[in-house]
């Protein structure tokens, strides 16, 4: 898979398994599980990819240790913001030790860790035989939002911003990669493992209604005449299974050079093809993620097009409200980005009317799940990502088998009222 001018060939899963015990001695045992994507939460030419992976696993091994030996008492969301303050010390013991050419990014800590927290928030609803969703008001957490976050947020809870039943059912984006075959003709040679291979063989499998379109950011003529060409082939599939109305989100990857590329990119667009223009749903991440270090990258007229969303510069409150100064109008969720950081940016991103997704990382079995909970259990979420299906489905067996509703689509939509069980819901 192409994205931001790497691809990538392999993934590498850090699984996690915790148990807990109240006061009163229950006790229960919760999952974890994150695909590391290294290549997108540390792109580097400075440190190879075999360095980067290898530093974010010794962090999660050594958060899991931390976590083990540190003697917390409390509400998960409390026990995962105290251990999430060790982490750039340890990140950066860890680089050092290794003589690595860059620190660690914190983008890069926070997947590391992410299994962790999962597995924490799992682990507290499973020895309570109850949803994790369900557990986030003040009779279960010791201090409200304001300890988290602001004093905008005082007196409130989770409870306010998530839902006590998941959706029941949600559309599913399919991505549409810079290196994915269109039609037969872009096929040197099948791979004939029995999954679909062109576009149109994937509308047709999954009754798609949504389609994520990786474009490149850095070849204006190539990125309007991809999604020109998607709406093309998109129009006959859909036709000849009577489908009418889908949507599209655009993925630049943070390879924009300014604000100026995507508006010319939209008025190309809607030149040459305003009909796909109009099943445009959003824009993620069009420039680079260090906002700080780009203040002219202000989004405020593309947004007004199209709402545009911060994908990789999302890593703390801080940078939301800076993403809000710069004229991003949205926001992408992960859970590879934490757990609680994605309940807690959910939950500011609705206060402060922001629009909202949840994106994937290429999440296979237990992380496409945990990826799914977040996106059913956020009100303002419309749509599930998840491409693990396409690019690993093997990271789905055994998962598929006992969640069918979730791995197997035909009509474009996940069955996420499955996800309603103890912990995180699966």
């Amino acid at each position: 898979m192409k994205f931001g001018g790497r691809v990538v060939t392999d993934a590498v899963l850090l699984d996690v398994v915790v148990d807990v015990e109240t006061r009163s001695g229950r006790r229960g045992r919760g999952l974890g599980s994150m695909s590391l994507g290294n290549v997108w939460a540390w792109p580097t030419d400075r440190v190879s990819g075999e360095q980067t992976t290898a530093a974010m696993i010794e962090l999660g091994e050594r958060a899991v240790r931390e976590a083990a030996a540190c003697g917390i008492v409390g509400h998960p969301l409390e026990i995962t913001h105290e251990l999430a303050k060790t982490a750039p010390a340890a990140a950066e013991e860890i680089t050092r030790a290794a003589a690595l050419a860059e620190p660690m990014p914190r983008l890069a800590q926070l997947v590391a860790t992410s299994p962790l927290e999962a597995a924490i928030h799992d682990a507290y609803g499973k020895t309570l035989g109850a949803n994790s969703y369900n557990l986030l008001g003040p009779e279960f957490v010791n201090c409200d939002l304001g300890e988290f976050l602001n004093a905008d947020f005082a007196g409130e809870y989770l409870d306010r911003y998530t839902l006590r039943q998941p959706k029941p059912r949600m559309p599913l984006y399919h991505l549409v990669g810079a290196l994915d075959p269109l039609t037969d003709a872009d096929v040197s040679q099948r791979i004939g493992d029995g999954l679909p291979e062109t576009l149109p063989e994937w509308i047709a499998a999954n009754g798609l209604t949504h389609l994520k379109i990786k474009l490149n950011g850095d070849n204006l003529a190539w990125d309007v005449e991809r999604v020109a060409t998607v709406e093309r082939v998109a129009v006959e599939a859909q036709r000849a299974r009577g489908c009418t109305s889908w949507n599209y989100s655009l993925d630049f990857n943070e390879r924009c050079a300014d604000v100026q590329y995507v508006l010319d990119f939209l008025a190309q667009l809607e030149e040459r093809s305003p009909q796909a223009l109009s099943r445009v749903q959003y824009i993620e991440q069009p420039t680079h993620r260090d906002l700080r270090a780009h203040p002219h990258n202000r989004m405020h007229a593309a947004a007004k097009i199209k709402p545009v969303v911060i994908d990789e510069s999302l890593l703390d409150l801080d940078s939301l409200l800076l993403c809000r100064e710069m004229g991003y109008s949205g926001v992408a969720l992960k859970a590879c980005k934490g757990h609680s950081e994605a309940l807690l940016m959910g939950a500011a991103a609705q206060k402060f009317g922001m629009f909202l997704c949840v994106q994937d990382l290429t999440c296979p079995g237990a992380s496409f799940l945990h990826s799914a909970s977040l996106s059913a259990r956020i009100p303002t979420i419309a749509a599930i990502e998840g491409n693990a299906r396409q690019y690993c489905p093997a990271g789905n067996r055994g998962w598929d088998e006992r969640f069918p509703q979730m791995f197997r689509v035909t009509d474009g939509t996940l069955g996420t009222a499955v996800l309603d069980g103890p912990g995180l819901g699966f």
